[in-house]
């Protein structure tokens, strides 16, 4: 089975269209079946444990107390897809509204400019209820986003043992519960955005009387951190403002919140950025590595092919460090090679003379 999984993966890295499995053993002549590909996606259950074999010994190469876990979800839209357990509408917090498609939420480790995913769960929608507002019956998941991220963070902590300080995630995963399991459980450090309705206090005396305002509302200089409490932990924290403009011309505010009350704006703002890795890898796997190009259809057959497709985008990334090459001109490599190998065949079907009737 690892054999076809091995070639699986290759064939989504080098297709530039829809795959399938006549399609990889047709590319193949016809060596292995389709159905022995079919069969891998069909009966087999690849998952989080089977990507940490993967990636284990790649991790422990480059892992170190530098280095960082970014959590984050992406969904994968699949409009004309029948709903079932895994396909089914999610709110896309990027975009603002609700998207029908697969959600996986996804955990990067990164250091020394490489990433690796060492987990992911694909988000199951299994029961049924009515919607309060609405009337209209929905889907829900067993167990929240935020309840997972704690699940396996604890498990990147206490059994895949990874060696890192610092956890990054967006202000979706910017709850109270999260930063006090974060800081006091597992004893690492964060940096989340937080929301500008967020409660905090600017001193131990105003949290002890319960004076607690609005962050919106502060007035304090910015990329200067000042120590604070939010309501609802009882640690300090450092609050960083940063101004920037968007694309309009428009000017935005994000509040950076960071558990290491140590730390100096220049580090809480290069830390952070490290959490756009996870955003290059979403694309990647979009882009390079296949994750919406199989017409899978079954609950398994869909998280084995989204499974490979993060196989795959391993696969690139251990070619990156060894040419240099980021995934999408390794891609732009394949193609070029493809290209040329194409116009060559279509040379030497030219030169063929057209036979008499």
């Amino acid at each position: 089975m690892e054999k076809h999984l091995d070639l699986y993966t290759d064939y989504l890295i080098s297709s530039f269209s829809q795959t399938t499995a006549t399609g990889l053993s047709r590319a193949l002549d016809g060596a292995v079946s389709h159905d022995a590909f079919t069969r891998m996606l069909s009966k087999e259950d690849f998952g989080p444990k089977d990507l940490w074999k993967i990636v284990k010994p790649l991790v422990r190469e480059i892992e170190s107390v530098d280095g960082v876990i970014v959590v984050d979800d992406t969904i994968e839209e699949k409009l004309y897809t029948d709903e079932n357990d895994i396909i089914s509408w999610h709110h896309d917090h990027a975009l603002g509204r609700h998207v029908k498609g697969v959600n996986i939420l996804n955990f990067l480790y990164h250091n020394n400019g490489v990433s690796f995913p060492v987990s992911f769960d694909v988000v199951k929608k299994t029961k049924e209820v009515v919607d309060e507002k609405t009337g209209k019956t929905v889907r829900r998941s067993e167990k929240t986003k935020n309840e997972t991220m704690r699940e396996i963070l604890h498990s990147c902590v206490h059994d895949m043992h990874l060696v890192f300080s610092l956890v990054l995630a967006d202000s979706w995963f910017s709850s109270c519960e999260n930063m006090r399991f974060i800081k006091e459980t597992l004893k690492k450090d964060f940096i989340i955005p937080l929301k500008s309705n967020r409660k905090i206090a600017v001193s131990l005396t105003d949290k002890h009387r319960g004076h607690f305002t609005n962050i919106a509302s502060l007035v304090f200089e910015e990329n200067v951190p000042i120590e604070a409490y939010l309501e609802g932990v009882l640690f300090p924290v450092l609050l960083l403002k940063q101004v920037f403009t968007n694309e309009d011309g428009s000017q935005g505010i994000l509040y950076l919140c960071a558990s290491d009350t140590k730390s100096e704006a220049e580090t809480i703002t290069k830390s952070y950025q490290k959490r756009w890795r996870i955003e290059e890898y979403h694309k990647s796997l979009k882009s390079n590595a296949g994750l919406a190009k199989s017409p899978t259809q079954t609950v398994r057959t869909q998280i084995n092919h989204f499974f490979a497709a993060m196989v795959a985008f391993v696969k690139l990334e251990k070619m990156k460090i060894k040419t240099g090459l980021n995934h999408f001109a390794l891609k732009a490599k394949l193609y070029v090679s493809a290209l040329r190998s194409s116009m060559d065949e279509l040379t030497q079907l030219k030169k063929l003379r057209v036979r008499a009737a």
